[in-house]
């Protein structure tokens, strides 16, 4: 019996230590038919040197410049369409995986033949009993994605195969038809909410959504964000174009009405009060500010700042202050 062949695809960006560590988990995979493709960023670290002189057998895609999440597994992901794969299994960089996973979404597949998309159970890397993700769903009340399981130990009722509206990122593991129906990850995002908006694509075109209880990995969380406020710019900006992109008119009027103008005002006037609090307190009054104190007036400032992005149709990588101390 022929097994179907899977691409995994790793994005890199300045995540040498973590990416060994995967690698090093993927090469313990129980599964005969897979091919390891790792797209670089136009990262700054010795990775791309270190997998050309010890991995022969990983196809290393190299970037001119950093594409973001989507766009850069979109190059990963062209790749692999070109290349006769079935499967394109997306993995962080940041994780470890079980050695059976492959195993688990073909199983997967096989069972649910209406699967596009396979989410693994994704344990907490600093606490291995704590389920981090296992897929989620839609909360129109809050205008967001509720986890269906998040910071809490494992239990019976995620032992089954579950259909979800979204899976996350870090373990995206997609049929190939999929790709080749609806289109690849939204570029405009650039990191965060992409793998939501494709999976919502992929419902919409007949694709069913499953977290798989046996594919099990574990994931070091947030390792591509800077801090508090490099997130939640592309938190807020991202959110708003998921909502454009995916909610018909009567849908975003009533979340703008009920939830999200409430949302933006609080922020924005958050924002001011911070504002003018740090300069009254650092110019008039000489007073030193707490760091606490800064850290939340960054915060604000990268909401509102990633609000206003979205509605001047400012997507992509994100502003250079993001990625500045």
């Amino acid at each position: 019996m022929t097994m179907p062949k899977i691409a995994i695809i790793l994005l890199n960006y300045n995540g040498e230590i973590d990416t060994l560590e995967c690698l090093e988990s993927i090469k313990k995979i129980n599964y005969p038919n897979f091919q390891t493709i790792i797209v670089d960023n136009a990262s700054v670290d010795n990775l791309c040197e270190i997998i050309l002189k010890n991995y022969p057998e990983i196809h290393l895609i190299k970037n001119s410049d950093n594409f973001g999440f989507a766009e850069g597994n979109n190059i990963g992901i062209r790749f692999a369409l070109k290349n006769n794969f079935d499967f394109i299994f997306l993995l962080n960089n940041d994780t470890i995986v079980d050695s059976e996973i492959l195993n688990a979404f073909i199983s997967a597949s096989i069972e649910k033949p209406k699967a596009g998309i396979l989410g693994a159970k994704i344990y907490q890397y600093q606490n291995r009993e704590i389920i981090d993700h296992f897929g989620g769903f839609w909360d129109k009340e809050k205008a967001e994605f509720k986890s269906l399981a998040n910071g809490e130990k494992d239990l019976e009722k995620y032992s089954k195969i579950t259909e979800v509206d979204y899976v996350c990122g870090c373990s995206f593991f997609v049929k190939v038809q999929a790709f080749k129906e609806i289109g690849l990850l939204e570029k405009d995002f650039f990191l965060i909410w992409e793998e939501s908006d494709f999976c919502t694509r992929a419902k919409k075109n007949g694709f069913k959504i499953y977290a798989v209880p046996k594919a099990l990995l574990w994931h070091k969380i947030s390792a591509s964000f800077l801090g508090k406020p490099h997130m939640h710019y592309y938190w807020w900006r991202n959110r708003l174009l998921w909502i454009k992109r995916n909610q018909s008119n009567k849908e975003r009027f009533d979340l703008y009405k009920n939830i999200l103008f409430k949302e933006i005002f609080k922020i924005f006037r958050h924002y001011l009060l911070k504002s003018i609090q740090i300069k009254i307190e650092s110019f008039f009054l000489r007073k030193k500010i707490s760091q606490n104190k800064i850290n939340k007036y960054k915060r604000y400032k990268a909401g509102v700042r990633g609000i206003l992005d979205f509605f001047f149709s400012r997507f992509g990588k994100g502003p250079e202050f993001l990625t500045k101390k």
